[in-house]
């Protein structure tokens, strides 16, 4: 009963942006979150707020993150690892370039 409930006070219905109460809407989704705009019966849209959309999105990309980096570990190979020393060597980089490197001043 409970998500019977939740679905019907979150709709809303076309109709109300007709009649010029879209302040009204967008207030209630402040509020209360997430509403679902329904046109002809028909869910037309979800409306959330800004803060609630930029969350969604962060979690979105946070899980690509995941299933990229999940990937990256599945198809993990230890023959290509290449030593931090190798990289250094070949790039003619000392122990001491790194200790000045902090003493970098950028202006």
């Amino acid at each position: 009963m409970t998500n019977m409930t939740n679905a019907i006070t979150n709709t809303v219905s076309i109709s109300m942006f007709n009649r010029g109460l879209a302040g009204k809407v967008f207030e209630d989704v402040k509020k209360c979150g997430a509403k679902v705009v329904m046109k002809n019966n028909t869910a037309e849209c979800v409306l959330i707020s800004p803060d609630e959309y930029v969350k969604l999105m962060e979690e979105v990309n946070d899980a690509r993150l995941l299933a990229l980096a999940t990937d990256r570990l599945a198809h993990f190979e230890k023959a290509g690892i290449v030593s931090e020393a190798d990289v250094l060597s070949e790039l003619g980089i000392t122990e001491e370039d790194l200790v000045d490197a902090g003493k970098v001043v950028l202006e």
